[in-house]
């Protein structure tokens, strides 16, 4: 059974940096699509950034130039170095991969940024 495990989230203050780590497990397969997704208290969950076949890279507006994802296609794993963090980035990050025609999420972590 294919799991997504996510790590990294905290509470921060605005202008800080954190990473976000989500590792699969139980695949014997490679994922074409890992991203990560986030969803604010009262709001709909929207794509963050997404990586395909670990190249080809896709970000949210308002998250280019402060976020990065990187992924090694081996480990079946992604990262999401979040730097220069504002209050409005706070919400519950998912981990997400599409591999095989099926999608897969992760149970989520929680990223506050405040003062």
């Amino acid at each position: 059974q294919v799991q997504l495990v996510e790590s990294g989230g905290g509470l921060v203050q605005p202008g800080g940096s954190l990473r976000l780590t989500c590792a699969a497990s139980g695949s014997d397969f490679s994922f074409n699509v890992m991203g990560w997704y986030r969803q604010a208290p009262g709001k709909e969950r929207e794509l963050v950034a997404s990586i395909i076949s670990g190249r080809v890279t896709k970000y949210l507006d308002s998250v280019k130039g402060r976020f990065t994802i990187s992924g090694d296609n081996a480990k079946n794993t992604v990262y999401l170095q979040m730097n220069s963090l504002k209050p409005e980035d706070t919400a519950v990050y998912y981990c997400n991969a599409i591999g095989r025609s099926r999608g897969y999420w992760g149970q989520g972590t929680q990223v506050t940024v405040s003062s």
